[in-house]
């Protein structure tokens, strides 16, 4: 079947599972780190923070369809190798995976209004920007810094479907903490984004901030951001002291990959922003732990 080619080639189910879970769990962590009105937090024993996780893997996966859509004719010449660019699966196809799985998660979230709500936001506000571009050409995938600030309202949607569930958990309204806890992962998560694209010598035609900016710029910028996500943390990390260190531990991970690139490597280590994001999100769930 040809969906069952396009998810084990984009979004291999076994490691795709590992992600959400680190994710929904990880981020509920945050919300209850740094808010100042929650004592003795766990993660969620109902179903709700269970369907989040889930939610979440068909969400990306959904987000996948339409990176892949909207880059497809830069895929043919760089990434041959992804299902939609080879031909393994069509646009059609995706198109109808889209819309199933928008369904699905209406119906997953049915149970929490506002969640489904939100949810459905995201993935009408990401189906109209894929559809404005396929129509227009516009924004230019080529321009990448304008492609991320029309991308950004979606993971920012994606979190707030988070933060939706934790209230429900926590038991108040939404308050300044929140919107810090968005800031935190939101900066977190676009260091994959920024350090994946550094290379020293681009191809041709290739995406990388580094045309912009230069190679010391690029990593420069992709560094910054984890460092202002776990700075920001620690300023509003509620757990108890000594514990507020952990927000600084996945730093490790880009601080290596740099130091490992200014040796002389062509490319970012590829594994090390993957593994960053993880990281964040273990020590986020640390810390509402610790709390």
């Amino acid at each position: 079947m040809r969906i069952g080619r396009f998810v084990r080639g984009s979004h291999p189910p076994a490691p795709s599972l590992v992600v959400a879970g680190f994710w929904a769990y990880g981020v509920s962590g945050l919300f209850a780190a740094v808010d100042p009105g929650v004592r003795g937090w766990r993660p969620g024993t109902g179903t709700g923070t269970a369907v989040a996780a889930v939610s979440l893997f068909v969400d990306l996966l959904l987000m996948r369809a339409l990176d892949d859509i909207r880059d497809l004719d830069y895929d043919r010449r760089f990434n041959p190798g992804r299902p939609l660019a080879s031909g393994a699966v069509r646009v059609g196809d995706l198109a109808v995976l889209y819309c199933v799985g928008a369904v699905t998660l209406g119906v997953l979230n049915a149970a929490w209004p506002w969640r489904a709500g939100v949810l459905l936001l995201q993935l009408g506000y990401g189906a109209a920007v894929i559809g404005v571009h396929r129509r227009w050409r516009r924004p230019s995938a080529d321009r990448l810094f304008t492609s991320l600030l029309v991308s950004l309202p979606a993971p920012v949607l994606l979190h707030l479907y988070l933060y939706t569930g934790y209230l429900d958990e926590a038991g108040h309204r939404a308050d300044r903490y929140g919107l810090v806890a968005v800031v935190v992962v939101v900066l977190a998560a676009g260091h994959p984004e920024l350090a994946g694209k550094i290379t020293r010598v681009p191809r041709a035609g290739e995406r990388t901030y580094a045309t912009t900016l230069g190679v010391p710029g690029a990593v420069a910028f992709a560094l910054a951001v984890p460092v202002l996500s776990a700075v920001l943390l620690a300023a509003f990390s509620q757990a108890e002291d000594g514990w507020t260190l952990v927000a600084a531990v996945p730093l490790v991970l880009p601080a290596f990959a740099a130091w490992s690139f200014r040796r002389g490597r062509a490319r970012w280590p590829p594994a090390a922003p993957p593994l960053y994001l993880l990281s964040a999100f273990a020590s986020y769930l640390v810390l509402g732990l610790a709390r």
